[in-house]
């Protein structure tokens, strides 16, 4: 929402000064910003787990998958990346291409990508491909006994290229991997939060009827204060509080944090920035777009809100 955006730095400097409590003690700040959040989400999203960065959520994220699931595989994207902690590395082709190599307890699908991708534009279901190509992992790790846990994926693919998945791939893909006994974990740590302009979270590009098992979300979540956070399901969270070994942390869901949080999604709203990204972004395109006919190096431009990617070419 802005460098040292006033509304932001008053919300932390007030809450500064009061008692700061750990997480083990609920606060007011806690229960209304899960709620507020609540309301930007699909109804069966309702359990939310605070913590202090991206790569905290996506890690996890995967410990819930896991524990739901009673499997450990997790498939990813190609050139993905989801943070820095040891267990993400793993999950991001785009690091352990130059570290250690790939597990074997991680399988790669194609990126959707239809104008670099395996399956283009002109090919006559993009959708479908894609999805099978995830169909086709699954069924090649089950004859080598391996299970799938999640399929763990940007919602936009961002390190990657600012990619923009085909309509109905996520639902396609949801199917195998719910009937694989996996969950969908959706990382919305670059691309949440009204950035995509006309959706405030950028799976729901992919239609009103897909919802993800998992969300987690990150780096704009508190304007450059460290806050994050994994919603998900009531079944997800029963079964990972089953094992009487309870989720605590720290600094996770403390009340400055969340009144940062809070403070953040007033913004959001108040100034309208939903709209503004949609309306900027749509703006930026248009001249990007007339950029492209002049110049041969640009193959493509494309976007949603200010998610935009300007694909340069020899």
């Amino acid at each position: 929402v802005g460098h040292c955006h006033p509304d932001i730095v008053k919300a932390a400097h007030e809450q500064n000064q009061l008692l700061n409590t750990n997480s083990r003690y609920l606060h007011d700040n806690l229960v209304d910003y899960a709620e507020r959040l609540s309301k930007t989400l699909p109804e069966k999203l309702c359990v939310f787990y605070f913590l202090n960065s991206g790569s905290e959520a996506n890690d996890l994220a995967l410990r819930l998958a896991r524990q739901y699931t009673k499997h450990e595989d997790v498939i990813v994207l190609d050139h993905a990346y989801h943070g820095h902690l040891t267990s993400l590395i793993d999950i991001s082709p785009y690091k352990f291409r130059n570290l250690e190599g790939q597990k074997e307890w991680v399988h790669v699908a194609p990126v959707p990508d239809t104008y670099r991708g395996l399956y283009r534009e002109d090919h006559e279901d993009s959708v479908t491909a894609y999805a099978n190509e995830v169909k086709n992992i699954i069924e090649q790790a089950h004859k080598r006994g391996r299970k799938i846990a999640a399929f763990f994926v940007e919602s936009l693919p961002s390190v990657g290229g600012q990619i923009i998945p085909p309509a109905g791939y996520f639902q396609k893909v949801a199917q195998h991997v719910h009937k694989a006994g996996g969950v969908f974990i959706a990382d919305e740590i670059q691309v949440g939060f009204g950035r995509v302009g006309k959706h405030f979270w950028a799976f729901q590009l992919q239609g009103e009827d897909f919802v993800p098992d998992i969300v987690t979300m990150g780096k704009p979540i508190g304007n450059g204060h460290p806050i994050a956070c994994v919603a998900t399901t009531k079944e997800i969270a029963e079964a990972f509080a089953a094992t009487g070994v309870e989720y605590f942390n720290t600094f996770g869901g403390n009340p400055v944090s969340c009144a940062i949080g809070l403070a953040v999604l007033d913004v959001i709203e108040k100034e309208h920035l939903q709209a503004h990204a949609t309306e900027v972004g749509n703006f930026l395109m248009k001249l990007l777009k007339e950029q492209k006919i002049k110049h041969p190096i640009i193959g493509d431009v494309r976007g949603s809100g200010l998610f935009i990617g300007v694909d340069l070419i020899k």
